[in-house]
């Protein structure tokens, strides 16, 4: 079967153009000394045909396999048929080398006018051709597998990504409608109290919030110094809405604000704080951000609602989800029952993953 470079990558994994010409003179040098009495002695002449004639079969025999792998790997594409699909081309050889060599013998018996005879010792000479040509179609094998084994891995990992992607979508439109309902009532309020400077700020710091959905919506890692403009911005919005019940202390040195982390994990970590705690004069909710061992570290005490809100852990293992399939890190949480605390790694281009 004749193929373009192309359809050769597809249904063989690699342009085998040169392996099959290599291939095929190593294995028609083997065949014209294996079928050659060794104790004959031939003329330059005779050697040159002997070879031709091996190099003729062994193309046929060659392509013949080659066309049978390619319609096996198109009738049977998937993993769970390998096993059966490399049997039935392994019997393929044995048929294809043992049918091409008798079909050969008696054509070449019937020129010279001899009959052509199958014999032991000729079905013993036929064994290194049937063993090296089946290594030489492993070697197709195993680079096919690698091959589809790594398409595979990619196409998971991109399925994952996807995967959430969708559920980091979902549950952003799930908040913003709650989060905006409740900004615009703070607004209102700020607007009612003629405090026009704090409403011009307030406004500032939810357009900051937007753009930078807007810019990193999209992108695996950001800034550290990027996502705590878009959390302060938030926090700040809330503060509004809270007065000096929220606090957020932030300790966070320069050093690291070059380093990266996953868009919004920060911001649904305080959202996620600020949701399920009481939040009162009498109970203040105090938020601590800080670095520590290179990894951003949100912890509060645990105040809970009367009425509990039902939580489906989604924000947290979006979290976690999409530190794993970006750098192969884990988040940490802890949760004694008096205070909760969250890890994200801080990392950097070198421990993206491909």
């Amino acid at each position: 079967m004749l193929l373009n470079k192309e359809e050769r990558i597809k249904y063989l994994g690699f342009d085998d153009l040169w392996f099959s010409i290599i291939g095929i003179l190593i294995i028609s040098c083997i065949a014209a000394y294996l079928f050659n009495d060794p104790l004959q002695v031939l003329s330059l002449t005779e050697k040159v045909f002997s070879w031709g004639v091996s190099l003729f079969f062994t193309i046929v025999d060659w392509l013949i396999n080659r066309s049978i792998m390619i319609y096996l790997r198109k009738k049977y594409p998937a993993f769970s048929d390998d096993t059966k699909r490399i049997t039935l081309f392994f019997l393929a050889i044995v048929g294809t080398v043992v049918s091409v060599d008798f079909l050969g013998g008696t054509l070449i018996s019937q020129i010279h006018g001899v009959n052509y005879m199958v014999t032991l010792s000729r079905l013993k000479v036929l064994l290194p051709i049937i063993l090296i040509t089946i290594m030489s179609m492993a070697i197709y094998e195993a680079i096919y597998y690698n091959v589809r084994l790594k398409k595979s891995v990619r196409e998971e990992e991109h399925s994952k990504r996807l995967l959430v992607q969708a559920q980091l979508d979902a549950l952003l439109n799930q908040a913003q409608p709650h989060f905006f309902f409740n900004t615009l009532n703070t607004l209102r309020d700020i607007i009612d109290q003629n405090s026009k400077e704090e409403a011009k700020e307030f406004v500032d710091k939810l357009s900051d919030m937007y753009r930078f959905l807007l810019e990193a919506g999209n992108e695996n890692l950001v800034l550290l110094k990027n996502e705590l403009r878009f959390a302060k911005a938030y926090t700040h919005i809330q503060s509004e809405r809270f007065g000096d019940n929220l606090k957020l202390n932030w300790d966070i040195p320069e050093t690291f604000l070059n380093k990266m982390i996953v868009p919004m994990s920060l911001q649904l970590l305080l959202e996620n704080a600020i949701k399920h705690n009481v939040i009162s004069k009498a109970k203040p909710l105090t938020i601590h951000v800080a670095v520590r061992d290179n990894k951003l570290v949100v912890d509060n005490k645990i105040e809970p609602k009367s009425t509990k809100l039902p939580s489906t852990k989604v924000g947290l293992a979006n979290i976690e989800k999409r530190y794993k399939l970006i750098s192969g890190k884990s988040i940490e949480v802890k949760n004694d029952g008096s205070r909760f605390m969250v890890s994200l790694p801080l990392v950097t281009t070198l421990d993206k993953k491909n």
